[in-house]
C-alpha cells in the first residue's frame, strides 16, 4: 500500500511554528555562538518551553503526545538554519531520552522523562569508544557488580558524546560489558550514570570542524559506582537496545541532513537573485539555474526518503532498511548541496559570515555520525539478503 507523505494539518502547523522559530530566534544569534564555540543555552531553553524535547513522548511523562515524525519535522526545519541546534535536539531526544522511554523502568521514566521533555536537563548516549567506532560490539568499558553492595562498578571511556558536558546535562547512559558467554563473546548492558557521580569525568570539549555550537566530549569512568536500579532495560541486552535506538536515530539524522540540504537551496536562491555579475543577477545564468534545480531535486528525494522511513516506524512496520537508505542518501545530499552552495556563493562562500560556509563545515559529519555511509551500505545489503 502506498504511503502518503503529505503532512497532516497538525504536523504542518508544527512545521510552520518551528520554521518561524528558526528564522526569528536561531538565525540572528547562532553565528556568534558558532564562532565562539559556545553552547546556546537561551535557544535551548526556548526550545524546551515550546515542547520540542517532548514531542514524541506521552503526556503522562511530560511529553507532547506526538510521534517520531513530529520530531523529524522539527529537526529538518531547525537544520535549514543551523545544524548545531538541530543536533542538540536530536541527541537530546532520540539518544538521551528515548532509551529511558523505550527500555527504562516505570521508576526511571517518572524520575527522568519529565525533566528531559521540558528541556530542564539533557541526556547523553555513551556508545562510541576510542578504539571501537563503528564496531560497537567491541565495547571495552566494563561494569561489575559489587557483591557486597549490589552496585555496578564501571570502568572505561567513551568518545564523541553529544550533550555530555553542558551545565544542564543530567546523565549519560552507557553501554558496558557486564558478562561473557561461554564462547567468550561479551554480554553488553546499559547503565545510567548521573552527572557528578564520583569517578565520572567529562573530558575537555573537542575542537571540531563543524557543529561548533553543540556540546561534544570524551568521557572516562574510574570505578564509577551506580545503584543496581540504574540498569536500563534487560541485563545483557544493551547492545540490541542501542541498535534499535540507532535505527530510529538514523531517520532523525536523515531529517537533519535534509534540512541542511534545503537550507543550502534557500541561501543559494536568495544569493542568486541579489548577486550581480556582468550587469545581471547570476540567477539569469542557466548554469546556476541547473545547479539550483539539481540541489532542489536532491533535497526533495532526501525528504521523501526520511518521511517514508518515519511513516513506517510510526505505523509499526519494519523500517530498518528504509532508515539506512534515508541516512545514506540524505547525508550524501547534504554534502553535495553544501559544496554546490559554496560554489554558487564564490568567494563569499568561503567567508564564515555567510551561512553556507557553516553548512559546508557541518555537512561532512552527517556521513559519519550515527553509522557511517559504509555501515549503511552494509545494513542495506544485509536486508537484501546479500550478507549472511
Amino acid at each position: 500500500m502506498a504511503l502518503d507523505h503529505r503532512l497532516s494539518p497538525e504536523h504542518e502547523e508544527l512545521r510552520a511554528t518551528v520554521e518561524k522559530f528558526a528564522h526569528d530566534v536561531v538565525a540572528p544569534t547562532i553565528a556568534e555562538h558558532y564562532e565562539a564555540h559556545t553552547f546556546p543555552y537561551e535557544i535551548v531553553r526556548q526550545m524546551g518551553e515550546m515542547g520540542l524535547f517532548g514531542l514524541p513522548f506521552p503526556e503522562e511523562y511530560g511529553g507532547m503526545g506526538g510521534d517520531y515524525l513530529a520530531l523529524c519535522i522539527a529537526l529538518e526545519e531547525l537544520a535549514r538554519v543551523d545544524s548545531s541546534v538541530a543536533i542538540t535536539l536530536e541527541a537530546g531526544v532520540s539518544l538521551g531520552a528515548m532509551p529511558i522511554h523505550r527500555f527504562g523502568t516505570e521508576e526511571q521514566k517518572r524520575a527522568w522523562l519529565p525533566r528531559l521533555c521540558s528541556g530542564e536537563i539533557l541526556g547523553a548516549f555513551g556508545l562510541t569508544e576510542p578504539e571501537c567506532g563503528s564496531d560497537a560490539g567491541g565495547t571495552r568499558t566494563t561494569a561489575v557488580r559489587d557483591a557486597g553492595t549490589g552496585e555496578w562498578v564501571i570502568n572505561g571511556s567513551k568518545s564523541f558524546i553529544t550533550n555530555s558536558g553542558t551545565e544542564i546535562t543530567g546523565f549519560v547512559t552507557v553501554t558496558a560489558v557486564t558478562d561473557r558467554r561461554e564462547d567468550g563473546s561479551p554480554l553488553i548492558s546499559t547503565l545510567l550514570i548521573p552527572s557528578g557521580t564520583p569517578g565520572f569525568t567529562v573530558e575537555p570539549a573537542y575542537d571540531k570542524v563543524g557543529w561548533n555550537a553543540s556540546d561534544t566530549h570524551g568521557l572516562s569512568f574510574d570505578d564509577v559506582r551506580v545503584p543496581a536500579g540504574n540498569l536500563v532495560g534487560e541485563e545483557g541486552r544493551g547492545y540490541a537496545q542501542f541498535l534499535r535506538i540507532l535505527d530510529e536515530g538514523r531517520i532523525a539524522i536523515s531529517a537533519l541532513a535534509t534540512g541542511l540540504a534545503q537550507g543550502c537551496v534557500d541561501e543559494s536562491v536568495a544569493y542568486a537573485r541579489t548577486r550581480h555579475a556582468f550587469g545581471r543577477p547570476i540567477g539569469d545564468n542557466q548554469a546556476i539555474q541547473f545547479t539550483l534545480a539539481d540541489m532542489e531535486m536532491r533535497a526533495h528525494t532526501a525528504r521523501t526518503a526520511w518521511r517514508d522511513a518515519a511513516s513506517r516506524l510510526v505505523a509499526g512496520e519494519r523500517f530498518k532498511k528504509q532508515a539506512a537508505l534515508a541516512k545514506l542518501h540524505s547525508s550524501q545530499v547534504a554534502v553535495d548541496n553544501a559544496r554546490d552552495a559554496t560554489q554558487i556563493h564564490g568567494g563569499y562562500g568561503f567567508m564564515n559570515e555567510y551561512p553556507v560556509a557553516r553548512m559546508w563545515r557541518d555537512a561532512k559529519i552527517l556521513e559519519i555520525g550515527e553509522g557511517t555511509s559504509e555501515v549503511q551500505r552494509m545494513l542495506v545489503a544485509r536486508e537484501l539478503g546479500v550478507v549472511g
